[in-house]
């Protein structure tokens, strides 16, 4: 691992603390001021705002939960303002869920830190976002400076007679490329900096580079226009345009083992064109490629979050819960739920490793799966060697217990397939009812779609009652099926909780 290497700060650094709690508030007041910071605390984000707006701190350390304005909105706001927008925001919170950290770079947060906090985190935490920040600040003052100063020394160069040696050097010191137009797109000078001096030739005056040497050729006339428009407005402007870097003009007397030759790919420039005169502009293009490179890191990384999050809940309920805060539960007044359990497997778990138990479960679960999607159920969850499904929700539809039915009796079919492929003998035990349910989502730190209610409760019965290889249904759900299913009557058995009840076998049709 490499050396964290701390920068040089400042001997003061004021942070700003947003927090409801005065302990927490206290807490890490006292420890930051003890490392030398200037401390500013407030209670809420509306006071956090107010702070911002009249001495912008060089630092937030915002909490999520805050009544009336909670952190999210608190960083978006901070970000929406001229004033506060550069400002890095780390939160410190107790949600420490990946949607809830993507929500918080989603927002504009530089880092997240999950309480119970450890001080020496946030304090490493604190130094690494103001060594970035000072960071930033020295670089673009040194950009500005280099910029007037490459404008001073081009307008008054044959009257100053200045040094080429410390022109040279001061080029030497910079990778950004830096080239000047004119309002043909005609290249006068190339700035022999760290990116370029072994691409281009010496003599380019004899034969003068142009704007189609340095941007790809379906772009030419955009940047051409850009130019003049900077030209006729008297006004800077920046762009960023991709480019093959194979296409550069490359110096003629470059070897091929140069000590800092130019990987040839598809790179990423940010440029501020500016005006050097009424006829010449100044194009300083900086390298963004890593930068580039992040932010498809961060969007793919995004997307595997996403995926995360719709392996774990119904596609409508991890748009809602993304979308906001507060508790999911909905009714639903007609579902059919399903439980299949494998009888035998108990028994087996004693006979094979757990390594072998698992590949076996999640063989036979995978497919459960794949049946359920084909058939437009909704998995709920495994308990053990058992499997509980449900359609109906989260999109209601009028064909729930036929879509369970054609699935329940696919079940048996696979687990019957999956003996004779594999040698074991398991069998499948299946209960089935319709009613009214209620889902939501449980758990904070690891969420879970379930249902509750009486008809849950009895589909279990139906499971737990029933018999192997066999799926027995309730009244209910016989009601739904008996029109297109073959249906046996079973009579009435006891059933805890519920007394005695009618239920019925559910059977392939001799005709299917």
């Amino acid at each position: 691992m490499a050396e964290f290497t701390a920068f040089p700060l400042p001997d003061t650094a004021d942070i700003l603390i947003v927090d409801d709690t005065p302990h927490n508030l206290r807490l890490l007041s006292s420890m930051l001021m003890r490392k030398g910071y200037k401390v500013r605390s407030v209670l809420s984000g509306e006071m956090a705002l107010k702070a911002s707006q009249v001495s912008p701190p060089d630092l937030v350390l915002l909490d999520i939960n805050m009544p009336r304005m909670d952190g999210y909105e608190v960083c978006q706001r901070l970000k929406d303002s001229d004033v506060t927008r550069h400002i890095p925001v780390i939160f410190i919170s107790a949600l420490s869920d990946v949607v809830d950290k993507v929500k918080a770079f989603g927002v504009g947060a530089a880092d997240y830190i999950s309480k119970p906090f450890q001080f020496a985190e946030v304090l490493v935490r604190v130094e690494h976002q103001l060594h970035l920040l000072y960071l930033r600040r020295a670089l673009e003052d040194q950009n500005q400076r280099l910029e007037q100063e490459i404008r001073d020394r081009i307008l008054i160069e044959k009257a100053l007679q200045a040094s080429e040696a410390e022109l040279m050097a001061l080029f030497a010191a910079m990778n950004d490329m830096i080239l000047v137009f004119n309002g043909e797109g005609v290249c006068q000078k190339v700035a022999p900096t760290k990116f370029n001096h072994a691409r281009f030739t010496a003599n380019h005056d004899a034969n003068p580079y142009s704007l189609a040497d340095f941007v790809n050729p379906d772009q030419v006339d955009e940047y051409l226009a850009t130019i003049q428009t900077v030209l006729h407005n008297q006004q800077t402007t920046t762009i960023e345009y991709a480019f093959d870097s194979a296409n550069l003009p490359l110096n003629p007397n470059q070897t091929t083992d140069s000590e800092e030759p130019l990987e040839e790919h598809t790179r990423w420039f940010s440029a501020n064109i500016s005006p050097l005169s009424q006829d010449l502009v100044i194009w300083v293009a900086r390298d963004i490629t890593a930068s580039k490179e992040a932010e498809v890191a961060l969007r793919d990384e995004q997307a595997r979050s996403e995926q995360l999050l719709l392996n774990i809940l119904p596609a409508p309920i991890a748009q809602r819960l993304k979308n906001q805060t507060n508790t999911i539960a909905d009714s639903f007044d007609n579902v059919t739920v399903v439980f299949a359990d494998l009888v035998n497997f108990t028994q087996l778990s004693t006979e094979l490793s757990s390594t072998e138990l698992v590949e076996i479960l999640n063989t036979i679960f995978s497919e459960f799966d794949y049946l359920a999607a084909r058939h437009g159920l909704e998995k709920i969850k495994t308990i053990g060697d058992a499997y509980m499904a449900v359609a109906g929700l989260p999109n209601p539809c009028d064909d729930h217990a036929a879509r369970v039915a054609r699935m329940s009796l696919d079940l048996l079919d696979y687990v019957a397939q999956f003996n004779g492929e594999t040698g074991q003998d398991f069998a499948l035990r299946i209960g089935i009812n319709t009613g009214p349910v209620v889902a939501g989502v449980i758990g904070v730190t690891k969420f879970g779609y379930d249902l509750w209610g009486d008809t849950v409760n009895v589909a279990s019965r139906m499971e737990s009652q029933g018999q192997a290889g066999q799926i027995q249904v309730t009244q209910a759900t016989y009601e739904q099926l008996c029109h297109e299913f073959h249906l046996e009557s079973r009579g009435e058995i006891a059933v805890k909780g519920k007394g005695k009840m009618n239920t019925y076998w559910l059977r392939r049709s001799p005709t299917a």
